[in-house]
């Protein structure tokens, strides 16, 4: 669908109505993971490891099993065989085999009568480990002495295959051009290397399911999820069972941010559920979220950039060792493709190490592996602009990727935004603001790709007028509200005769997980399809209603008329008009799309942030913080402006205080919230927005995805802030008081 929104006066898109499941939430109506419920519903409770590393020399369930209450465990026993390849990582995730890979990793499961019961069958069951050396650290695990996780690891990547097993599973190389040569042109060459610790997306629901599965091989699930298709096809792949048997509805979801895009709990409550023919329920414990759900990476990062005297960037390279916990599958790919995605450069190299530890496995993180990257690379940029005593976002303009640029990652960008996101925040009047004493201002761009994606959607007339939309991607941002506006902008209907329902997974084809800032590029073009089928049918039924030809009727305005004098004169038929008497005219009125978009509008931001140290303790304060990004075409206005501010207030607690604090034992010592510590309110300004609009052509109304984009340069901008403010360069992350004042002491 080309673009079509050039001269287009919009009357519901880019407005902020109220949202449409507010009222729900804010009164405990909507039903989250957590409060799904079912007659003789079974309790389920997870065994996990202690160590980090351990054989499972044998598992005794005897004493749980004969506990009263207790109707069923399981062990990787009661679990499909023969999967190996991504799938039989997924199975070893969920429920260890021969080894237990990090601590928290489960080993066997219990459902019970009660919560209580549960607790104690788990504690029951006997597990004999033979523990093993363990590894946590990206760089330490790369040694060639370091414990090997996997001995089926041969690192992929590299000229010859090597000959013994390692932690490195694999090198990337992408870019173009000599790097040397560039290097060689350089006047003035800025080389650092920074690590960051991994993060949780710190969502406050906890992974919850209900899973009801019977023997006659059919199954029904409900859980809190960013994928419901998803968890559908990998949980039948893990139990063996016909993906047409089972069926997943998605809950409401209290926070995801890429966290909740694969599964955890879901296959293990089924497997517990079929074997004790009983509804199970599992809710984890906020202890295990972080012990075993998938947080971020942690990284390791070398980068190195010559410029020329008047600021031309000629060369740029770059090291990424990315540890993505005990499983294959670190976003070190990403990381690479975005590091200087923002940058036009004749010579660039980012080399990527994909990185086996012993942590839980790490699941995406919004925009996963950008944030980390972009971090490094946005210090270098700032040093050399310090350096060169140029303006830091003049020297962004200077090299700044536009429509013609080819990419650091290879393809060739169509209209972008970047510059008009630097012009923007240059001009804003925060960039020329004085600042106080001990305090520093920081500037970051970034990048995200976007995707596409398998979609589907179906748009439903009802006869009163109304309409139903039924999509098949769950809403972690804003969708459903969105997906209002633009059926309602495309039917000339009010935007509260429109509403949307996530389907489950039998009511639709398939559809990809909500992420990737997928989702109101994708379901939204498909709404958009799907309403203008509907208006075909629209028109063909007033067509029919005034006895002539379908091609004689258009649509105006939430109107069906006739083409021109020729056609008649008719008085115009309102949607509702036509939809009371659809039963004389043909039946229902609906209007379906399925697509698979291989493409989807790239975006770019540029943010502005001031902070304040104290010399004397070494705390921040974050003073003043302004996110410019270009959206594309705005939808939700305030939904928008929401995600902006989110990716900043993430990117803020990644830099400033949030990380995984592993002890020498390789047992996480802060899984908790009081420990682990996100920030509140009281911790941050008002962030402004401002959203710029270069349309996406390859969306009839020019949308781009904002979800990824806006938590790219938070880290880079904050660290560069407190790097001023401090007045010594900062490489680690988080920047915490402490870590703050041995830099000044150094310094």
């Amino acid at each position: 669908m080309p673009l079509d929104n050039n001269n287009r006066v919009f009357k519901s898109v880019g407005t902020s109505p109220l949202r449409p499941d507010g009222l729900d939430k804010v009164t405990g109506r909507a039903r989250f993971g957590a409060d799904a419920t079912a007659s003789g519903m079974l309790w389920g409770r997870i065994v996990r490891s202690p160590h980090a590393h351990a054989r499972i020399r044998s598992i005794d369930t005897s004493k749980a099993e004969a506990l009263p209450g207790v109707k069923a465990v399981v062990t990787r026993a009661d679990f499909a065989t023969g999967l190996d390849g991504d799938i039989g990582d997924i199975l070893e995730n969920v429920m260890a085999g021969e080894k237990a890979l990090y601590q928290g990793h489960a080993v066997a499961a219990v459902a019970a009568t009660s919560p209580s019961i549960a607790r104690k069958a788990a504690k029951l069951i006997v597990v004999d480990y033979e523990v093993l050396p363990h590894v946590t650290d990206v760089d330490e695990a790369m040694k060639p002495d370091a414990p090997v996780l996997n001995e089926k690891i041969f690192t992929e990547g590299l000229a010859k295959k090597p000959t013994k097993p390692s932690n490195v599973v694999k090198r990337i190389e992408i870019g173009h051009g000599d790097v040397e040569k560039g290097f060689a042109a350089a006047d003035v060459i800025i080389e650092h290397s920074f690590r960051t610790e991994a993060t949780h997306q710190g969502y406050i629901e906890p992974h919850a399911c209900l899973a009801s599965a019977g023997p006659d091989g059919q199954g029904e699930l409900w859980c809190c999820t960013q994928g419901h298709f998803m968890v559908r096809d990998t949980c039948a792949q893990l139990l063996g069972m016909d993906v047409s048997k089972l069926r997943v509805t998605a809950s409401e979801i209290g926070g995801g941010f890429g966290g909740k895009t694969t599964v955890f709990i879901e296959p293990t409550a089924l497997a517990l559920s079929r074997k004790a023919n009983r509804p199970v329920k599992i809710v984890m414990p906020r202890e295990e979220v972080f012990v075993a759900s998938g947080p971020t990476a942690s990284s390791s990062i070398d980068i190195k950039i010559g410029a020329t005297k008047d600021g031309r960037i000629t060369a740029a390279d770059a090291v990424l060792r990315y540890q993505g916990g005990a499983f294959p599958g670190s976003p070190v790919e990403m990381g690479a493709m975005t590091a200087f995605a923002c940058y036009e450069l004749e010579h660039v190299r980012c080399i990527g190490f994909e990185v086996v530890t012993n942590r839980p496995k790490a699941a995406a993180y919004r925009a996963p592996g950008a944030p980390m990257s972009a971090f490094a690379v946005e210090s270098v940029i700032a040093e050399l602009a310090e350096k060169l005593n140029i303006d830091p976002i003049e020297l962004r303009l200077k090299n700044a990727v536009k429509e013609g640029s080819r990419s650091s990652y290879g393809p060739v960008f169509g209209p972008i935004g970047l510059i008009e996101t630097l012009e923007a925040a240059k001009a804003h009047p925060h960039y020329s603001a004085p600042l106080g004493p001990n305090q520093g201002r920081g500037v970051a761009s970034g990048f995200w790709f976007n995707f596409g994606g398998q979609t589907c959607t179906s748009l439903n007339v009802n006869i009163d007028g109304t309409v139903t939309l039924s999509v098949g991607t769950p809403d972690i941002g804003g969708s459903r509200a969105s997906m209002c506006l633009m059926a309602a902008e495309e039917l000339g209907i009010p935007y509260e005769s429109v509403r949307t329902i996530i389907a489950d997974t039998s009511s639709l084809g398939y559809n990809d997980v909500t992420d990737g800032s997928r989702v109101t590029f994708a379901s939204g073009l498909a709404t958009i399809a799907a309403a203008r089928n509907a208006i075909k049918v629209l028109c063909e039924r007033a067509a029919k209603m005034w006895g002539i030809p379908a091609d004689a009727v258009i649509w105006e305005e939430g109107y069906a008329k006739p083409a021109g004098a020729n056609a008649g004169e008719f008085e115009p038929l309102s949607l509702a008009d036509i939809a009371r008497v659809a039963g004389n005219t043909g039946g229902p009125i609906a209007g379906h799309h399925e697509v698979n978009i291989e493409t989807a509008g790239p975006s770019f931001a540029t943010h502005i942030v001031d902070a304040e140290v104290d010399p004397e303790t070494g705390r921040t304060q974050i003073t003043r913080y302004t996110v410019v990004q270009d959206a594309g075409k705005a939808v939700h206005r305030a939904y928008v402006e929401g995600q902006f501010q989110g990716g900043a207030v993430q990117g803020i607690g990644w830099v400033l205080n949030e990380c995984y604090i592993y002890g020498e034992d390789g047992v996480l010592q802060n899984a908790g919230f009081l420990d682990y510590r996100i920030p509140v309110a009281s911790d941050l300004p008002m962030i402004d927005t401002v959203i710029v609009e270069v349309p996406n052509p390859g969306h009839p109304y020019g949308v781009r995805g904002v979800g990824e984009t806006s938590i790219v340069p938070p880290l880079a901008a904050v660290a560069n802030a407190v790097s001023a403010a401090a007045g010594v360069r900062l490489t680690e992350l988080p920047m915490s008081p402490p870590r703050i004042l041995v830099a000044l002491e150094e310094r």
